[in-house]
């Protein structure tokens, strides 16, 4: 039985547990509900739970172990000569082994006695039904290969079994726990609280994973090359060794790609920031309810758009539209009409990451000028001062530190784009002031250290984990500043 009909039957069962469940709670109650600790909903809750979970726990303790242990058997089955040889070859056995395996259950019972008896060829059997196998195979692949798949089988029909009665059996003990005083709100109140403190529990474990892996596979970059030169160089030029190559060779400078990153990022915001907070104060100050509650939604969906999509915009319309004004306007002023501004530039990728993050400022910038208390509106124009006065003197200067917690958390955005500086910004590592030219950024070369088929053993891609843990402290930073803003400002009011 598959994995995926295992569950849907669990689920078929926790809801049919669910309504004898309730069907037994009302018998108890003796048709007066007042006669009941908890509602019927809840004693259904109950016995679902104890016919789910127990059962899902189970399921899933069996999957994690039950290849574990096949592997460890199908292991142990190898011959001497193999298993002399190292854990690599061990492994490359054992990976063939289960390739055999596969090819195996696609056969016939005279194809496989065929193959049992040596009168056909293993590796060419193998392709006839789709499975490639690296080299010709030895005899004693497909006795462990026979093995696997017998061992897997009665490991799928035990799982299927056990996880069956499991359910079952929870449900008949939920089921006799009913009774009318019996609590079974509080006992699904427990496990809800369990499964929230258990969804948390993975967020932050997987952002602690996510750094340690990081931080691990930079430490062994920083052994290699020395973090002044990566942090105060500026030349960017890895020069990727050659396969299986540990040599140090090329320059790791960070700051052409960080200055890159800022620049970028500040030419975004220097678009986005005017644009978007100037559509916030009239979405909250002066636009209509009507003419808000279309113009907002039609703004937002700027965030929508995937970036490749404003990456696509970018080089094919942008990009050729700067550059042919700027040839315009060189021919009208020296007449030589030669372009100063590229296709692909800093200004290029500022202009188009500034109108993705337009919703975000507008948006943020909004939600926050509207939690300004009505009492400071009321009183300015009540002073006699007009709307633009107390927008300005009054509602700005009480939503600023929110606005610029906002502005905060969407440069932390616009730092960490990559499709778009990709095709609007080029891919050249360089330090330059003039915004016509191409630069690149950190997320750019990440991306690029890391294509094609790469061991991580050389520091032409372990840098990438140090390109991302610097990445990833700047974006920290700014969240955490931002969230501190935002909180004071929140403080203030509420």
């Amino acid at each position: 039985m598959s994995t995926s009909l295992l569950l849907l039957i669990i689920v078929l069962i926790g809801f049919i547990a669910y309504f004898a469940g309730r069907a037994r709670s009302l018998a108890q109650s003796g048709g007066k509900l007042a006669n009941l600790h908890s509602l019927p909903g809840y004693h259904g809750s109950y016995v679902a739970i104890w016919a789910m979970l127990p059962a899902a726990l189970v399921l899933a303790a069996w999957l994690i172990a039950s290849p574990l242990y096949i592997d460890s058997s199908v292991r142990s089955s190898l011959p001497e000569s193999v298993l002399s040889q190292g854990e690599a070859t061990t492994q490359l056995a054992l990976g063939q082994v289960k390739s055999v395996a596969v090819g195996l259950a696609r056969l016939n019972a005279d194809e496989t006695a065929a193959l049992e008896s040596g009168s056909a060829n293993l590796r060419e059997t193998l392709a006839a039904k789709g499975v490639a196998l690296a080299g010709e195979g030895e005899p004693y692949m497909i006795k462990a290969a026979q093995q696997f798949n017998e061992m897997r089988t009665t490991s799928r029909w035990l799982m299927s079994a056990v996880v069956l009665l499991v359910a079952v059996a929870g449900c008949i003990y939920a089921i006799r726990n009913i009774s009318a005083r019996f609590r079974a709100r509080n006992q699904v109140e427990r496990v809800m609280l369990a499964s929230l403190i258990v969804a948390s529990s993975i967020a932050i474990l997987t952002t602690i994973g996510i750094v340690t892996s990081m931080l691990s596979e930079a430490a062994r970059f920083f052994t290699m090359v020395s973090p002044v030169e990566f942090f105060f160089g500026t030349v960017w030029d890895p020069r990727f060794a050659a396969a299986g190559s540990s040599g140090t060779s090329g320059q790791f400078g960070l700051l052409p790609l960080l200055g890159g990153t800022l620049y970028i990022a500040f030419v975004a915001m220097l678009f986005a920031v005017p644009i978007g907070l100037f559509a916030a104060i009239y979405m909250a100050e002066y636009a209509s309810p009507r003419l808000r509650s279309t113009a907002k939604p039609l703004l937002e969906v700027l965030a929508g758009i995937p970036t490749i999509v404003y990456g696509f915009f970018a080089l094919v319309t942008v990009g050729p539209f700067l550059r042919d004004i700027s040839a315009q306007l060189s021919g009208l002023i020296t007449g030589n009409y030669q372009n100063f501004i590229q296709a692909q530039s800093v200004i290029t990728a500022g202009i188009v990451m500034g109108i993705m993050l337009i919703p975000f400022v507008s948006s943020l910038s909004d939600d926050i000028i509207t939690q300004v208390p009505r009492a400071l509106r009321d009183g300015s124009l009540g002073l006699g001062a007009t709307r633009s006065e107390t927008v300005k003197r009054v509602i700005l200067p009480a939503a600023l530190p929110g606005i610029v917690g906002a502005l905060l958390l969407t440069a932390s955005r616009a730092v960490g784009e990559t499709m778009i500086v990709v095709l609007a910004a080029g891919v050249a590592a360089r330090m330059q002031l003039s915004p016509f030219e191409p630069m690149t950024t950190v997320t750019v070369k990440i991306v690029h250290q890391l294509t094609g088929d790469l061991e991580f053993t050389s520091p032409q891609t372990l840098v990438a984990f140090a390109l991302g843990i610097t990445l990833f402290v700047i974006t920290l930073c700014l969240n955490i500043y931002a969230l501190y803003i935002v909180r004071k400002y929140r403080e203030q009011y509420e």
